[in-house]
C-alpha cells in the first residue's frame, strides 16, 4: 500500500547543492517561416527566483518564444544559453513545459504520471509515493484510474501541469495554461504553479488575462512584432508602462 503521507515538495536550498541551468539568455534571436520573420532580434535573460509573465498582442511571437527557449524547434539565427552553456541532455531534463491544450497520453491519469517519472529515472517505491504525491495535490487522487483523455478541461489541465512539475524541474514554462477555463480551474491551477515557484521553480508563464499577470508576476516581458519592448518588475510595469505601445495594451486599446 502507497504511503498517504504526501512528501513535502525540495525547497530551493535543497537545490542549490547541484549546479543551476539558469539564467537563461536569447542573444539577437531570430525565427522566420513561411517568408515571414516571427521572432526579430530579440534579447532577454530569464533568471531564478522570479515569476517571469510574458504578455502581448496577438501575433507578438509569446508562444514562439516558449518553444524557442524550451528547445521544441531551432531558431534561424541567434543563440540560447543556459547558465553560459548550450542546451545538453542536462538541461533538456531540467525543464518543462505545459501547453494551452494539454498533451495526454490514451493511458489512465495515474499511468500519465508514472510516464513522466520513469522517463526522468525514478523507481521502485519512490515511483509510486510521488504520483500518488502529486495526485493529491492536484485533487486528482479519486480519478487515478480513469482515462485521461475523458477527463473535464480543467482536470486535465490541472493533471498536465502535475505531471510537468512530478519530476521537480528547474523551470517550467506555460503557454496559457488557463485559456478558456472556469475560474475554480484556473485557481486550481495558479495554487499548483504558486507552491512550485515556493518550492524553488522558475515559473515563465504566458498569459492573455492582464488580471492574472497583475496578481501572478514578479516580472513583466511586454513583447510585441518578435521583440522585447520592455522587462519590467510587475508593480512598475502596471503603474506606468515605459512605452506608449504598452501603456495601450494595458488599457486595454489595440496594440499593432
Amino acid at each position: 500500500m502507497l504511503d498517504a503521507a504526501p512528501r513535502p515538495p525540495p525547497t530551493a536550498a535543497d537545490r542549490s547543492a547541484v549546479p543551476g541551468i539558469l539564467p537563461v539568455a536569447a542573444e539577437n534571436l531570430v525565427f522566420e517561416a513561411g517568408g515571414r520573420r516571427l521572432i526579430d532580434g530579440l534579447d532577454l535573460t530569464l533568471r531564478a527566483g522570479t515569476r517571469t509573465v510574458v504578455i502581448g498582442p496577438n501575433g507578438a511571437g509569446k508562444s514562439l518564444l516558449l518553444r524557442l527557449l524550451h528547445g521544441l524547434i531551432r531558431p534561424t539565427a541567434g543563440s540560447i544559453s543556459w547558465a553560459g552553456r548550450p542546451a545538453d541532455r542536462d538541461v533538456r531534463r531540467r525543464q518543462a513545459m505545459v501547453f494551452q491544450r494539454p498533451v495526454l497520453l490514451r493511458r489512465s491519469t495515474a499511468a500519465n504520471m508514472r510516464y513522466a517519472l520513469r522517463a526522468n529515472g525514478v523507481r521502485g517505491a519512490a515511483l509510486g509515493r510521488r504520483v500518488e504525491d502529486w495526485m493529491r495535490r492536484a485533487d486528482l487522487l479519486d480519478l487515478a484510474r480513469r482515462p485521461a483523455r475523458v477527463l473535464s478541461g480543467g482536470e486535465q489541465q490541472r493533471l498536465a501541469v502535475a505531471r510537468a512539475l512530478s519530476p521537480e524541474p528547474e523551470i517550467l514554462f506555460l503557454d496559457e495554461p488557463t485559456a478558456s477555463l472556469d475560474p475554480a480551474s484556473t485557481l486550481a491551477i495558479e495554487d499548483l504553479i504558486q507552491r512550485a515557484h515556493g518550492a524553488g521553480t522558475k515559473i515563465v508563464l504566458v498569459t492573455h488575462d492582464l488580471g492574472q499577470a497583475r496578481r501572478f508576476a514578479d516580472e513583466i516581458v511586454f513583447l510585441r512584432r518578435g521583440r522585447v519592448e520592455e522587462v519590467s518588475p510587475a508593480a512598475s510595469f502596471f503603474e506606468r508602462p515605459r512605452s506608449d505601445k504598452a501603456q495601450a495594451f494595458v488599457d486595454g486599446r489595440i496594440v499593432l
